[in-house]
């Protein structure tokens, strides 16, 4: 690239000259050496020879076709057929009439007539010949990336909509490929191991595209686009496409992902179908038991439908969308069950979607950072019906509320909970703190350190889903918590399977080892309650006693008890 430059900076270039006839070849040097730096040769085995030596500075090969030793045909298909030669522009000297129609196809540049006349034309043939070469060395060098000689993204998108184009918008399917955790590998091994790893990508990708015709280009540090013609078995080929490419790899650390878009017919353009394969290879994400999925319509619209939740959460909170429903629970201790607390469940009542399930949003907002602002929302309006209950009953209702992972790491979290309770006159204990099993295995030292904070001011912790996290039995000794909330998968089988029932009495037994209740929730029948107490299970919750109520239907269970 940067010798090209400097030739268009006004630096002579080199010309070869190859032709049998000795005065041909001095005709051509008096037109031309002004301007160049000319060479010759008699016949084309000695220029081959020149070609190979000078290939980085020659600018321009004039050939005739009819020499002895080697012609100007064989010469010409020599050069055209070697990547590094293929690159130096040649015109044809010749006589013969159609054999210009030849050479061209054979890969000439152009051609100039027998005998030599004009020689403004003769210069300017030259001129053209040689820009056109080098203008066309330029873009190839800009559309290609340096590293896997695949195409840069912006080159890729314009071939890829010319093929629509020309081709009459036939159906085409896009695939992204993406390394991960890419930036892991660099650091581990190495700079070079990883360009060496885009390498081998780059060309396996290449030849894929070779055998089947379509694009391929690198997109990013470590994403690849493929445009290839659709085919009915991409599912079927697919993981033969990536078997070839994990055994050219050879590194088990390694693993790539595949996101792809079948055609099927919808016309979307070339940006959309990748739209869609991104979209699915977003899916793969931290995944490691498949290595490639399939777009579908019914996925994008899961997808629009978590960024419209997203997108609106605001609002909703603003116009409180958001609805806080209470679950009872019970000690079932006595001879009687009574009630002792509660857990605040979050509902939204959205405009346009109705009652949009927890499931569908508790997760997504986990994941972005959003559930703060949803449990701040919900302490407020918890700590609000505590001190109203309190007021209109003379009781203290304690509800469990859900504290998740990213509040925990929250440098705040203890100032946040107490500013709630005092601005509602509350005791720090009416505020139950639930915070699951597998929260406390991110980071143990500081989960400790804040619950440990947290229990100070008077709060009460609650691990939920005991039993799913797969906690040490040493880490339980060292952990700072108040009651044990098993996880209800345990429950549902406890009547029909005996080993259920004894898993569920080896937890409780865990429970008295560390002085703490034990809450079981999901219970749904007599015959679970009953094995339950049996057990020495302490409080309980569940549709047998009541499903999650709004406030004023929770009130009906405050005044009966």
């Amino acid at each position: 690239m940067h010798e090209l430059l400097e030739r268009k900076k006004g630096i002579r270039r080199n010309i070869l000259i190859v032709d049998d006839d000795y005065i041909a070849r001095e005709i051509l040097i008096k037109m031309l050496g002004d301007s160049y730096e000319v060479s010759c040769a008699e016949n084309g085995v000695k220029a081959l020879d020149i070609i190979k030596r000078d290939k980085l500075k020659l600018s321009l090969v004039m050939l005739d076709l009819n020499m002895p030793q080697m012609d100007g045909y064989s010469l010409l298909k020599l050069l055209r057929s070697d990547n590094e030669l293929r690159r130096i522009p040649v015109i044809v000297l010749t006589s013969e009439k159609g054999a210009e129609v030849e050479s061209l196809k054979i890969g000439a540049a152009d051609f100039i007539t027998k005998p030599f006349d004009m020689p403004e034309v003769i210069c300017a043939r030259v001129r053209h010949s040689i820009e056109l070469a080098e203008d066309s060395v330029i873009i190839h060098e800009t559309e290609r990336d340096e590293l896997t000689g695949l195409f840069r993204k912006d080159f890729f998108f314009q071939y890829g909509k010319r093929i629509d184009e020309l081709n009459n918008y036939m159906p085409m399917d896009a695939v992204v490929v993406d390394i991960n955790r890419f930036h892991v590998v660099t650091e581990l091994y190495g700079r070079s191991y990883g360009d060496s790893v885009l390498k081998i990508v780059g060309d396996s990708l290449h030849e894929l595209v070779s055998r089947t015709g379509g694009l391929a280009c690198r997109r990013g540090n470590n994403r690849f686009f493929i445009y290839l013609p659709h085919s009915d078995e991409l599912e079927i080929k697919l993981p033969q496409y990536i078997d070839d490419i994990d055994a050219r790899i050879n590194d088990n650390n390694i693993s790539l992902r595949y996101g792809v878009y079948c055609d099927d017919g919808s016309e979307k353009n070339m940006e959309q179908r990748f739209d869609c394969a991104e979209l699915a290879c977003r899916k793969l994400r931290n995944s490691y038991e498949s290595c490639f999925v399939l777009y579908s319509d019914e996925q994008h619209s899961k997808e629009l439908f978590s960024e419209r939740l997203i997108n609106d959460i605001d609002k909703a909170l603003s116009e409180k969308q958001f609805k806080v429903y209470y679950q009872p629970k019970y000690s079932i201790k006595g001879d009687r069950p009574q009630l002792s607390s509660a857990e605040a469940l979050i509902r939204w009542f959205h405009p346009e979607y109705g009652m949009i399930s927890p499931g569908q949003f508790i997760a997504l907002f986990e994941e972005n950072g959003l559930i703060q602002k949803l449990d701040r929302f919900v302490w407020n309006e918890v700590a609000t019906q505590i001190k109203r209950w309190k007021d209109m009953y003379g009781v203290d209702i304690p509800v469990s509320v859900n504290v998740s992972r990213i509040d925990v790491f929250n440098a705040h979290i203890a100032e946040i909970l107490e500013n709630i309770t005092k601005q509602n006159n509350l005791d720090n204990t009416n505020l139950l703190l639930e915070i699951t099993e597998s929260a406390y295995t991110d980071d143990s030292a500081q989960i400790i350190e804040t619950v440990n904070k947290l229990r100070g001011l008077g709060f009460r912790i609650e691990m939920d889903d005991f039993g799913s996290g797969y906690s040490s039995l040493n880490m339980l000794l060292s952990l700072p918590i108040d009651a044990l909330k098993l996880d209800m998968t345990f429950i549902k089988k406890i009547c029909e399977n005996p080993k259920s029932a004894r898993l569920v009495g080896i937890m409780i037994d865990i429970a008295r080892l560390l002085e703490v209740p034990v809450i079981a929730e999901g219970v749904e029948t007599k015959e679970q309650m009953e094995i339950l107490k049996k057990l020495g299970c302490d409080i309980i919750q569940g549709y047998f006693f009541s499903k999650p109520l709004p406030p004023e239907e929770f009130e009906a269970l405050i005044e009966k008890n």
